[in-house]
């Protein structure tokens, strides 16, 4: 056996044989989603809002239609409330993907770059129906990694803040009194 054949034949590849494959382009106020189901080899079109509650009854109807099996979610985004409501889920494996690979993607085949949530979760669908082998699963980070994170977020905004707000007075002096940037 080949070494890439023996890389995609490690456990945890097996273990995430699913069911359905389902792309979700994420809004602020709804979800557009693209379903295909393996067995049958459809696909169907939904919005639902983003509310814990309709996530909870959609993911819940989803155990149902597929008994506990595993069903393979993508979306575009790594971390946020979304994420956050599928993830405490056992049998959904989340694959989240850079919205620029979805961007180039998109490109690839509408060169016009004209942009719709429901093509847009087809896309993902379609992503991780022919590339699931090269995505990476999603898994959630410590607590103490995600505070983490948040601080160094933080912090990187303050240092951007402050660097936008010293070119800007800089700007301002150089048109008004430029003597002054001579002074200091």
């Amino acid at each position: 056996m080949n070494m890439l054949n023996s890389l995609h034949n490690t456990p945890s590849t097996k273990s995430t044989e699913v069911a359905a494959y389902i792309g979700i382009d994420w809004a602020a106020r709804k979800h557009d989603i693209c379903l295909h189901d393996i067995s049958t080899n459809t696909q169907e079109f939904c919005v639902i809002e983003h509310r814990p509650e309709t996530i909870a009854e959609w993911v819940a109807g989803l155990r149902k239609r597929y008994g506990g099996r595993r069903v393979a979610i993508c979306t575009e985004q790594k971390r946020g409330p979304l994420i956050y409501a599928l993830c405490k889920y056992d049998f959904l494996v989340i694959y989240p993907i850079n919205p620029r690979t979805v961007a180039k993607y998109r490109q690839t085949f509408k060169p016009s770059r004209a942009k719709d949530d429901p093509t847009d979760a087809a896309l993902l669908v379609e992503l991780l129906c022919k590339h699931r082998d090269k995505l990476n699963i999603w898994e959630p980070q410590s607590i103490e990694l995600r505070k983490l994170a948040q601080l160094v977020e933080s912090r990187r905004n303050l240092v951007g803040d402050k660097v936008r707000l010293s070119n800007r007075i800089t700007a301002s002096l150089k048109n008004y009194y430029p003597q002054a940037l001579s002074w200091f």
